[in-house]
């Protein structure tokens, strides 16, 4: 069975809906797009549909902050209180750059899969309609104590990239969003890219589906912020990231030493899983597998990873709340990890 096969099979087991790329050395070696972008309307999904990439975008976070690291305004070990203008009395005042990037600084998060399983309950006393910058996040979590101490573990952190894009706006001037699409986006040619509202969404976007068991479904537009900031929402093309990965592998984002330290194994997570800044990192036997980001969201699933040693880049965005994974599982079985 070929690949394409193989994939259009999973496609129908599934039904996943999105678009896939995979490229090496900047030539393509599969891109294909399934299922609806909108389902009223029956618009299909195509290689330049914008999708929301929910956590994926942390990485753009990261690096904001490395190049304003890059550019001698700030460094990784800057404690949080000496770069935000705002109430940390609740917090360890040794809390650093780095400890947010790496989400070892031991703050409480608004939304905490510890304590919480549905993401949809966070609006029900704060309506997502609220949501459209980095400072209606703070009452959600600024007002509770520490949930570990300063460094002592790895624990995934939304509030702390919150913060970091807070950061990004006071040290820069710019709106978070702003910075990011004229530091990031531009620069990297990912001109389709962008932090869109949910009621004012651009042509070639593709709403959100959430499903049910019943066969029914809804849009994902009163289950997120209405506006995504520093720890997620942002929306770009399968394409745009494939020119992601190679604006930064080729050193156009950051220098090269600032670009190691961004991919350096900072934190272990898992026998086999690590985390640089912004970037989980697979390693197995001493070996370096892939740099990745993911997401999911009510009505969001998304996978990307660069593998040095064979020099892919691959990218899986979709509008439904799961089914990346699957597809790229199975082009790293068939592409990559052999």
């Amino acid at each position: 069975m070929t690949l394409n096969q193989q994939l259009s099979k999973i496609q129908k087991d599934i039904d996943f809906s999105g678009s896939i790329k995979v490229n090496k050395y900047k030539k393509t070696v599969i891109e294909e797009s399934y299922g609806f972008a909108n389902r009223s309307e029956q618009i299909k999904n195509h290689l330049h549909t914008r999708f929301g990439i929910a956590s994926g975008c942390k990485l753009f976070t990261a690096i904001s902050i490395c190049q304003l690291v890059e550019a001698g305004k700030l460094t990784f070990e800057t404690k949080l209180k000496n770069c935000l203008n705002i109430d940390l009395s609740h917090w360890d005042e040794e809390i650093t750059v780095h400890h947010l990037l790496t989400h070892t600084s031991g703050i409480p998060d608004y939304f905490d899969e510890d304590e919480m399983d549905d993401f949809e309950e966070l609006w029900v006393k704060t309506p997502m309609y609220h949501i459209r910058s980095l400072q209606d996040f703070l009452p959600l979590f600024m007002n509770k104590g520490m949930k570990s101490k300063v460094g002592e573990k790895f624990h995934y952190n939304n509030a702390g990239y919150i913060l970091l894009g807070l950061v990004v706006e006071q040290v820069s001037g710019q709106y978070f969003t702003d910075y990011i699409e004229e530091n990031i986006f531009r620069r990297a040619g990912m001109n389709d890219s962008g932090y869109f509202e949910m009621d004012r969404l651009p042509e070639k976007t593709a709403l959100g589906y959430i499903d049910f068991q019943d066969g029914s479904w809804k849009t994902n537009t009163y289950s997120l912020p209405v506006k995504g900031g520093s720890d997620g929402g942002a929306y770009v093309t399968a394409c745009d990231m494939i020119r992601f990965w190679e604006a930064l592998i080729n050193h156009q984002l950051l220098n090269k030493s600032i670009t190691d330290l961004l991919l350096n194994s900072h934190v272990q997570v898992r026998e086999e899983g690590y985390y640089g800044y912004g970037v989980w990192i697979k390693r197995k036997n001493n070996q370096l597998l892939k740099y990745h980001v993911m997401g999911y969201d009510p009505g969001v699933s998304f996978h990307s990873a660069y593998y040095p040693s064979s020099s892919h880049t691959l990218a899986v965005c979709s509008n439904k709340s799961d089914g990346a994974f699957d597809m790229m599982k199975v082009m790293e079985e068939e592409l990559i990890v052999r």
